[in-house]
């Protein structure tokens, strides 16, 4: 693995690490080197770059033969093209398949590609693929163009397959565009269908316990794995507070520093469940070390998603492992509410401050509604807080705490608002 440091900011090798292994890759050595900008030629320059060559030399007969170097920062196509001539000497340009040069981008997609489960999933992920991969591809034919004894009029085979390629590559492009948009637009008539309930959107830095606050609070079983990325797909579930008011929960794939523009924009469909969202949960892994950078790298991906000013509640979770030094002042700084999604810790705190945002999009109403309605009657007490209820001979009178979207739906079905004199 190699990382640049730059700008006085240290290159993060510990992730970039953890990723590699959710990857499946065996990291041997890390690589360093400061620099206050790349390299136009070789990113990391000739002789650091040859540096790196002569330790894949020295570990070739060795049962830790080294088949990749991992860049923690994206590479052109000219920087790959240049690092792997450089780290295969003995093979021509027109040949090259032997140590390749892997960025962070290709990475996290080559993850997010394992992880990808649903339809829409692998949609976004190939769409993401073919986008970083498009620029690349004079890379991948440029040597076919050089053989010798070829001769065609106007343009080699390398230039004529690279062009073919690059139409296909356009064509799926808008393919998987035009999928996404379809998928995007009933995912708009989904969250439109369920306007009238309060929606909550748990995000954060992946692997900061999301998917296990999902499953605690809603007793369901979505999948649990330490390993970056384990969801991707938006799941949404209700949650039932301690009152009885219900709550629709829905869990985000997990956001990253330096998350690929590529993916930010193929997983726009994903995560425009944030956008719609009456407030975020932001859920911080405060035993981490990086908890601070994590918080960062999380505004950055709202500000992306042009929802840095959405309402949100900070949880930091992970408390029982947490440094109680280090915790005060990430509490102190974010004014964050103390838990375990493991162990339950704080959720009763939780409860209640759910309650009091809840309370602050609600207000009293007097409805009243024929005795047979029991369809009317039955949203109410489980949309809103009942305070009062009487009955006459032909109707029931009731007086709840609820939304404004709940009782516009209310009214829709059969109640009437008795509006004071």
């Amino acid at each position: 693995m190699v990382g640049l440091d730059r700008d006085g900011a240290p290159a993060n090798m510990e992730e970039l690490e953890r990723l590699a292994d959710t990857d499946g890759a065996v990291v041997i050595e890390k690589v360093t080197q400061r620099r206050e900008r790349p390299d136009p030629a070789y990113y990391i320059g000739r002789g650091k770059a040859q540096e790196i060559a002569d330790l894949i030399r020295d570990y070739k007969d060795t049962d830790k033969y080294i088949d990749a170097v991992i860049f923690d920062s994206d590479l052109s196509p000219a920087h790959q093209r240049n690092l792997e001539e450089v780290f295969n000497p003995d093979k021509p340009r027109s040949e090259i398949e032997g140590v390749k040069v892997i960025d962070r981008t290709e990475l996290i997609l080559d993850i997010f590609a394992t992880h990808a489960r649903t339809k829409q999933a692998k949609f976004q992920v190939e769409l993401a693929q073919l986008e970083y991969n498009l620029p690349r591809l004079k890379h991948l034919w440029s040597h076919f163009s050089k053989l010798a004894g070829r001769v065609m009029i106007g343009r080699g085979p390398g230039e004529k397959q690279l062009e073919l390629d690059r139409r296909m590559a356009r064509n799926r492009i808008v393919h998987f565009k035009r999928e996404l948009k379809d998928i995007q637009d009933r995912r708009r008539q989904e969250a439109s269908s369920r306007a009238e309930s309060f929606n909550v959107c748990l995000i954060g830095y992946t692997n900061a316990g999301k998917s296990t606050l999902m499953n605690k609070l809603t007793n369901t079983d979505v999948l649990v794995e330490d390993k970056l990325f384990s969801t991707l797909d938006t799941k949404t579930h209700v949650w039932k507070l301690k009152s009885g008011q219900k709550i629709l929960l829905s869990d985000t794939v997990g956001f990253i520093h330096k998350l690929p523009h590529h993916l930010v924009a193929s997983f726009y469909a994903t995560l425009e469940e944030v956008s719609t969202a009456d407030l975020l949960l932001h859920v911080v892994d405060s035993s981490s070390v990086e908890a601070s950078k994590h918080i960062e790298a999380v505004h950055q991906v709202l500000k992306d998603l042009k929802c840095a000013d959405k309402k949100t509640m900070v949880l930091l979770n992970k408390v029982d492992r947490a440094d109680p030094m280090e915790m005060a002042i990430i509490q102190k700084q974010t004014g964050g509410i103390a838990i375990s999604a493991l162990r339950g810790t704080g959720l009763e705190v939780l409860d209640a401050e759910m309650e009091k945002v809840i309370s602050e999009h609600q207000r009293e109403w007097n409805f009243r509604i024929p005795i047979g309605n029991g369809k009317a009657m039955a949203y109410l007490a489980a949309r809103g807080k009942i305070t009062k209820q009487s009955v006459t001979n032909k109707y029931m009178k009731i007086r709840v705490r609820l939304g404004q979207r709940d009782a516009y739906k209310a009214i829709g079905m059969g109640a009437t608002e008795i509006k004071p004199k």
